[in-house]
């Protein structure tokens, strides 16, 4: 969106100006008109100030976005039209990418596009999910409803990544405070005793002379190995995200984990099968529905079962059969999955197992933060404490010499 600064009158004949935000200068001259001013003078901004800095990459926060479904199907709920609730979200609204983008679908539906064809425009802003719910609660009728299920699904999925990313954070940060304590004692610590050791000229047990030899290393070349930890670093992720082969091998380890991997087995399970359900219940056809999945879980072990289950349905087969052929989803799964297409109610069956995996992630989640904290702990101790008696075995070999 653009800022354009306009001069007009308004319908009493008293002279206004300001700002308004459009994608053109049309744009702005139809809806100063819409507000009851006829522009005299209507230009683009030049000033930095009218300038938005965007440093979110473009991206909606997950919260502005859950409240702005839950504010949506209220306002569709009283009867407010979908151009004036559009309208009315993006002035309240505050996200700045939010309101740039709500006020570009606004100018598109008063075209006479419709509401999903205008978000279909911006993806980084509406995700594939709801453009697609969207598009069938047009047919149906049934906004307000589907607005509150988009919202609830999407609070779901924010509380689901929050939470595995909460359990797996605290063992990373405090790995990395490790490092950082273990090099502060090698390069500051660890040469006093050093000095004090020559002059004394004694024997030094083996796990000394190591720990001097790492000390001394670090101390010469301490940016080298911080510079290597970076490198590699910076190599990781740019295969993780570039190369497919790598992306797909640190996902099947990942899931794979002796610790982490049933947890994030059940995250990405429950994550898929709560989006399946919307899906459904939004009569989303069912090839349609998988391909969506796909984007939404975003994981690659995932991602080629779906598509061997939309390859299954294209055939005349079941979704049930590539499910059980995937050590990723237990009996349980595919057996409630199969239930539900025997039975026809295939969406309730989706949805018991999403709640079922979800209430396990929650378990699993408070389980493993009890069993990591005194591990994490007991970590932090070794590495420490193995350097601290590497400088005081020799002393008290000393002192009972003496």
């Amino acid at each position: 969106m653009t800022v354009y600064r306009y001069v007009g009158r308004t319908k009493t004949g008293e002279v206004t100006k300001g700002k308004i935000n459009a994608s053109s200068k049309n744009a702005a001259i139809t809806k100063l008109r819409e507000r009851g001013i006829n522009p005299r003078e209507v230009n683009e901004s030049t000033s930095i100030l009218d300038k938005d800095i965007n440093l979110g990459g473009g991206k909606v926060k997950h919260q502005d976005f859950v409240i702005y479904c839950r504010q949506f199907a209220t306002l569709i709920r009283a009867g407010v039209t979908i151009v004036d609730a559009t309208n009315i979200l993006a002035r309240q609204t505050t996200s700045k990418v939010l309101r740039s983008s709500l006020e570009q679908v606004e100018e598109d539906i008063r075209t006479g596009i419709p509401f999903s064809e205008a978000t279909r425009k911006n993806p980084k802003v509406f995700p594939e999910l709801f453009i697609n719910m969207m598009a069938s609660a047009e047919v149906s009728g049934n906004l307000d409803s589907t607005l509150d299920k988009l919202a609830t699904t999407f609070e779901k999925q924010f509380n689901l990544k929050k939470k595995i990313q909460s359990t797996m954070t605290y063992p990373l940060v405090l790995l990395c405070l490790t490092i950082l304590v273990a090099g502060f004692i090698m390069i500051s610590v660890v040469p006093s005793f050093t000095e004090t050791f020559e002059s004394m000229g004694a024997e030094l047990p083996t796990i000394t002379v190591i720990t001097i030899k790492i000390s001394e290393w670090l101390q010469l070349y301490w940016y080298i190995a911080l510079g290597l930890i970076v490198l590699t670093i910076i190599i990781l992720v740019y295969l993780y995200k570039k190369n497919e082969q790598f992306h797909y091998t640190v996902n099947y380890l990942l899931l794979k984990m002796p610790v982490f991997g049933p947890l994030l087995q059940k995250s990405v399970i429950a994550r898929m099968m709560s989006t399946l359900a919307s899906l459904f219940s939004s009569a989303v056809p069912i090839l349609q529905c998988l391909i969506i999945v796909e984007k939404v879980v975003n994981n690659p072990i995932l991602g080629e079962v779906i598509r061997d289950a939309r390859n299954s349905l294209e055939k005349g087969s079941t979704l049930t059969e590539p499910l059980e052929k995937s050590w990723l989803f237990p009996p349980l799964v595919t057996s409630m999955v199969s239930i539900g297409e025997s039975t026809g109610s295939l969406e309730l069956m989706l949805e018991k197992v999403a709640e079922f995996y979800e209430a396990e992630v929650d378990r699993s989640v408070d389980t493993l933060k009890s069993l990591i904290e005194p591990l994490m702990i007991l970590f932090l101790a070794i590495i420490v404490g193995g350097i601290v008696a590497a400088i005081f075995l020799p002393m008290f070999s000393l002192y009972e010499q003496m």
